[in-house]
Order: C-alpha cells, then sequence, then structure tokens
C-alpha cells in the first residue's frame, strides 16, 4: 500500500484549483470571504436564527444556510445587506492594477 501522493502547491485561490475560470474563481472566493465574515459574527453573537431574524431582520432560512455553509444563492449584494443589517460598514476601495486585469479581494477587520 505504497500509493505515490500528487502535492500540488495551491494558487491561492481554491477556485482556480478545482476548475473555475480566473473570472469565476475571484467572484466566488469574494462570496466565500463574504459569508464568512457574517457566519463569524452570528457566531460571536451566538444567537438562533429566530433571535437573529428579530433582532437584525435578516431571515431565518438565511441564517440557517450561512450557519451550513450553504450561501450559493446568495449574491454579493445580499451578503453586503446581511452584513449591514449585523451593524458592519462596507468601504469599497478601487485602485490601478499592475496587471491586465484586475483583482478583487476582501479585507476585513
Amino acid at each position: 500500500m505504497n500509493e505515490d501522493v500528487k502535492i500540488e502547491e495551491s494558487s491561492g485561490n481554491v477556485f482556480i484549483d478545482i476548475g473555475f475560470s480566473e473570472e469565476e474563481a475571484e467572484r466566488e472566493l469574494l462570496r466565500s470571504n463574504l459569508a464568512l465574515k457574517v457566519y463569524q459574527l452570528l457566531e460571536e453573537r451566538k444567537l438562533t436564527p429566530v433571535e437573529t431574524e428579530k433582532i437584525y431582520g435578516i431571515n431565518q432560512s438565511d441564517v440557517s444556510c450561512i450557519q451550513n455553509g450553504n450561501f450559493e444563492d446568495f449574491s454579493v449584494e445580499l451578503l453586503f445587506t446581511l452584513l449591514n443589517r449585523l451593524n458592519q460598514n462596507i468601504e469599497i476601495h478601487i485602485i490601478p492594477s499592475d496587471k491586465t486585469g484586475g483583482y478583487q479581494r476582501i479585507v476585513a477587520s
């Protein structure tokens, strides 16, 4: 049972690594990072989906989806809205790129 294991260095974006186009991969990584921030805020506050809906007006099913890592139907705009409802400011900085095409990234504090 001595199998060779192939190891590849990551590109830094798991979505590129699994075959998404560069454009799709950037969008998916952006959505993943936003959803992760929503998840982290919900975990910090230790609220149930019912309490989250009551306090922040976020649909219980959306809370459950985020908590279960199922955010495929969440647009960037919806994730921005959820973050705003969780009392988070979102700032977008647009800067020139050194490459032919630009990229998108989240820097959360």
